[in-house]
């Protein structure tokens, strides 16, 4: 049984954010960098982006790559 995109998403966001929301690490960037802020949101929008068209198999094989490497 394949996770969905939007627990995919909710793990992979906990992987990179930490107990951050992203839109606060935008924030938190913005605030010390205009320019590094903007990359921020960019870099944000491809992530959301690249879920959506990943199949679920996709992104459960990725976030298994990922777990089995931090272990």
């Amino acid at each position: 049984m394949t996770i969905s995109k939007t627990e995919a998403k909710q793990l992979l966001e906990r992987l990179i954010f930490e107990d951050t929301h992203p839109q606060d690490w935008i924030n938190d960037i913005w605030g010390l960098s205009p320019m590094h802020g903007d990359s921020c949101a960019k870099l944000l929008e491809v992530f959301y982006e690249l879920i959506e068209l990943c199949r679920e198999e996709q992104l459960e094989n990725l976030l298994q790559s990922i777990y089995q490497e931090k272990l």
